[in-house]
């Protein structure tokens, strides 16, 4: 992989984190925002049973009154009945609600964490990469030590182009010889 295609691989994977961070983001205020409006909803079902338990509370003495005055127990039994049935469904939706809150509660906290699973394996991609890319420049930069040390030796000896593109060197010829046959001789230093 050279390095304008692992530049380009590292500018996608920084967009991508970039696009996913916002993602994530409005996806967690729009949580927020529900689970803001869920909490005032649950805050107002009390105050809203109580209301109507009250209104419907205020009005039956002097309706009961009323009937009773006028001598009709059957429509203060049917009353009756409407406020019992009315009682049974106002408690109803509140289980329902309350189910639901669990329900919003649960998905919230699987949202959380599947978001704290991607950004994890995003983490551990990232460090994968830095690690590979690591250890890919290491050898590139322990290759140009090597080339780095042969060129400060060519420095430091007295070498020239000769003729047709040669290399020519002054020989030090009072210098050991070395290989095999001895066939290498020192060159002199400038």
């Amino acid at each position: 992989m050279d390095e304008q295609q692992l530049s380009a691989l590292i500018s996608k994977t920084a967009a991508l984190m970039e696009q996913f961070d916002r993602r994530c983001g409005v996806i967690d205020g729009r949580l927020q925002t529900l689970t803001g409006e869920l909490e005032t909803v649950a805050r107002q079902v009390p105050a809203i049973v109580r209301q109507s338990a009250d209104g419907s509370l205020a009005t039956l003495p002097a309706l009961v009154m009323d009937r009773m005055s006028a001598g009709m127990e059957r429509p203060v039994h049917d009353y009756q009945q409407r406020v019992r049935t009315a009682g049974t469904e106002i408690e109803g939706a509140a289980l329902r609600l309350s189910g639901q809150l669990a329900r919003l509660e649960r998905l919230h906290r699987l949202l959380l964490w599947k978001t704290v699973g991607a950004m994890a394996a995003c983490l551990v991609l990232l460090l994968g990469g830095g690690a590979w890319l690591s250890m890919q420049y290491a050898g590139v930069i322990r290759d140009n030590q090597l080339s780095a040390e042969l060129l400060r030796a060519y420095n430091g000896a007295d070498v020239t182009l000769c003729d047709g593109g040669r290399l020519c060197a002054n020989i030090d010829t009072r210098a050991r010889r070395y290989g095999e046959r001895g066939q290498y001789v020192p060159v002199a230093p400038r």
